[in-house]
């Protein structure tokens, strides 16, 4: 099994984001994932233990949002 996630908040992450998606999105309103704070602790948990563990991360860049990306909704 793997439990990389466990601790990091995944499941909490996982469950806001199911929640915006099925009642926010899939509903055609595209207000902001109110989850971006709480994934942004998840993905620094995780990239903590990835470190920790000396995982080799090449190519993992991909994961959140685009770092060139500017975004100014507000």
């Amino acid at each position: 099994a793997n439990t990389f996630g466990i601790g990091c908040l995944k499941r909490e992450y996982d469950q806001c984001f199911n929640r915006w998606f099925a009642e926010t999105f899939l509903k055609g309103e595209r207000a902001a994932d109110p989850c971006g704070q709480l994934f942004r602790r998840y993905q620094l948990c995780v990239q903590k233990a990835i470190k920790e563990k000396d995982i080799p991360i090449e190519g993992l860049e991909f994961m959140g949002p685009s770092k060139g990306k500017t975004e100014n909704s507000s």
